[in-house]
């Protein structure tokens, strides 16, 4: 038998550059250089990287690079497409432009904790990481996805077929194509209600073929109205069938990294 690698995980930055960087050092998957030391472990982040916080750029910075190194090092750093890496491509986008469904696409990332200079400062680069970020990820039994919200039924019953037609939609021109995909993400707590909830969440993951759903989205704090500085370890609910990893870094928490033990295969 071959034990697995453990897999960490780590909710919603929103620009906390230096929590993200603390946390990282302290889980010695960098060194105090933030250098990538993590060998051939795997590393997810859950999505929402920028916005809300002073550093969206450096953490984008940051994460690019320690997915570069620690391919280099036999190991993985993925990311998902969180609604708020969707709001700052939308802004870049089209600016300006509305569909009629809602105020333009700037204002709206403005208004969702948009910094005008993180645009200014966004390179092809940039642009070209976050437009392939996948929506989903199936990592050994658990799925992972950035919002606990019904939205990727929407766009397929696969993984590969959500992922391959949400890129498709951030390939294209059409603002109501993006506008829509926006109105989506902006739902939550789909698996939050009761038995309603456990019956969504076990059919959602049976879809995606899935034994526990991993989210962020929807900040801890939120579900157990305490405050975002005491949240230190992810919320297991649903009948064990959901994990959030939103710790509320920009309510004030210090975030937390969850990890999924080492299986035998």
């Amino acid at each position: 038998m071959q034990t697995q690698e453990t897999i960490y995980i780590i909710g919603d930055v929103h620009g906390q550059f230096k929590k993200l960087g603390k946390l990282l050092h302290e889980a010695h998957l960098v060194d105090e250089h933030l250098a990538w030391k993590g060998g051939n472990a795997t590393l997810w982040l859950i999505g929402d990287l920028v916005d809300r916080g002073p550093e969206s750029i450096a953490v984008l910075d940051l994460v690019m690079r320690l997915q570069a190194e620690a391919a280099q090092a036999g190991g993985q750093v993925g990311c998902l497409l969180g609604n708020h890496e969707l709001l700052l491509l939308a802004a870049y986008r089209f600016g300006r432009r509305s569909t009629g469904l809602s105020s333009s696409f700037i204002t709206r990332w403005r208004r969702n904790g948009g910094d005008r200079k993180d645009l200014a400062r966004l390179t092809m680069q940039h642009l070209d990481w976050l437009a392939h970020l996948p929506a989903m990820a199936l990592v050994g039994q658990q799925l992972l996805l950035h919002a606990d919200a019904p939205l990727y039924l929407r766009y397929g019953r696969s993984v590969d077929e959500v992922n391959d037609s949400i890129r498709t939609i951030l390939r294209k021109e059409d603002a109501l194509d993006w506008e829509e995909l926006l109105e989506e993400f902006a739902r939550r707590g789909a698996f939050a209600n009761g038995e309603i909830g456990k019956n969504f969440a076990r059919r959602f993951l049976s879809v995606y073929n899935g034994q526990q759903l991993i989210h962020g989205h929807t900040p801890i704090s939120t579900f157990t109205r305490r405050a975002a500085r005491e949240i230190t370890t992810p919320l297991i609910y649903s009948g064990d069938q959901c994990v959030n990893v939103d710790g509320g870094m920009y309510l004030g928490g210090p975030g937390f990294i969850y990890s999924l033990a080492p299986t035998l295969s």
